[in-house]
């Protein structure tokens, strides 16, 4: 019968002294990791695909496969034994080592081909990117866009998007970072409010407005607002809170009140009026990658298109400078929010 090294098990390792190690499962101390980023194994249960009794079981087999106590299990979730927590810290490492064999295998491919993952805001990402991928799928039509819109930022060391396109500057020193260029926000309304209310000309003005307000982790909004706003004799209405920017913009479109959005929807025919009130805000976009993901032909054509998605020349609204919303260039070559958005506005 042939040894466990003669079959290629890769399980077993033969050391010099002539004794064995049985290598503990990966899969199973990636499941680690997610349990402990998750902080319980109901969060971590449908995150990982499986369920919580599967994954407590593999937990169970993977501590007696190292010897040691991993976790503290308590009713609120669970909390890493100091062995544990040693235990993380390598895997962690291990979990480094294993994404650069993936983005080492990407490297050598040498067509522009696959699949690219590209995460962003909600509302650029809906509302911007999305007109343009149409063309950049007929220029790589054997490329494979996953375009993953959310207000909260991805993680892209651990291969949860290849490039992100977001509003908080990465603090990740392995990470590429790129300032692609600048969102400016101003107040806005519908003709429908303006008609009903009239619009404020100043920010004691807007003490006596409602306002909807876009409240997630890459735009605070609220903190931006109250920061700029702490002397007013008495707070505008707050008559709505959401945290995406579809559900925020219909609900200025709608006249549910005043409401701070990127200054490039005049430009996408949405028909909303600009408030002048000298409330405008200026938001940083970035554009942050691993820096071996440049080395992957369809990641390097993704960074590209995204960055020209970007470009202040053609697209102002996304320069250093304000622009008011009034004396910015229309963006009839494509589809107007107006249209896009036709039956969802009263």
């Amino acid at each position: 019968m042939r040894n466990e090294q003669e079959r290629g098990d890769p399980k077993t390792e033969h050391l010099p002294a002539g004794r064995q190690i049985r290598m503990p499962n990966w899969h199973s101390i990636w499941m680690m990791l997610e349990l402990q980023r998750c902080g319980s194994f109901r969060s971590a249960a449908p995150r990982i695909g499986m369920s919580f009794n599967a994954l407590r079981h593999r937990i169970e087999v993977l501590e007696a496969e190292l010897g040691v106590s991993l976790l503290i299990r308590g009713v609120t979730g669970i909390r890493m034994t100091p062995e544990g927590e040693a235990i993380i810290e390598a895997a962690k490492r291990m979990e480094t080592a294993a994404y650069q064999v993936l983005r080492t295998r990407d490297s050598l491919a040498g067509e522009i081909e696959g699949e690219v993952k590209v995460a962003v805001t909600e509302g650029l990402g809906s509302a911007w990117l999305i007109p343009r991928i149409v063309e950049f799928q007929q220029e790589h039509p054997a490329l494979r866009i996953d375009l993953s819109c959310g207000m909260t930022s991805a993680d892209v060391l651990r291969m949860e998007a290849d490039l992100a396109v977001q509003l908080t500057r990465p603090e990740e020193p392995d990470l590429k970072v790129v300032r692609l260029g600048y969102l400016h926000t101003m107040p806005f309304a519908s003709q429908s409010y303006v008609d009903r209310n009239g619009l404020p000309t100043s920010p004691a003005e807007l003490s006596r407005h409602t306002v909807v307000l876009q409240i997630a982790e890459q735009t605070a909004t609220l903190a931006l607002y109250s920061k700029t706003l702490p002397d007013l004799p008495s707070p505008p209405f707050i008559a709505l809170k959401t945290n995406v920017s579809s559900a925020h913009t219909l609900a200025v479109a709608n006249g549910a009140g005043i409401g701070w959005l990127p200054t490039y929807v005049s430009a996408l025919g949405t028909g909303l009026v600009p408030v002048d009130c000298g409330l405008n805000f200026r938001l940083d976009v970035w554009l942050t990658y691993h820096p071996d993901n440049d080395r992957a032909p369809r990641v390097r054509a993704a960074i590209d298109w995204v960055k020209a998605c970007f470009d202040a020349r053609p697209f102002p609204f996304f320069g250093e400078d304000f622009i008011h919303p009034n004396d910015l260039p229309s963006m009839d070559k494509y589809e107007m929010l107006s249209r896009v958005y036709a039956g969802l506005v009263v």
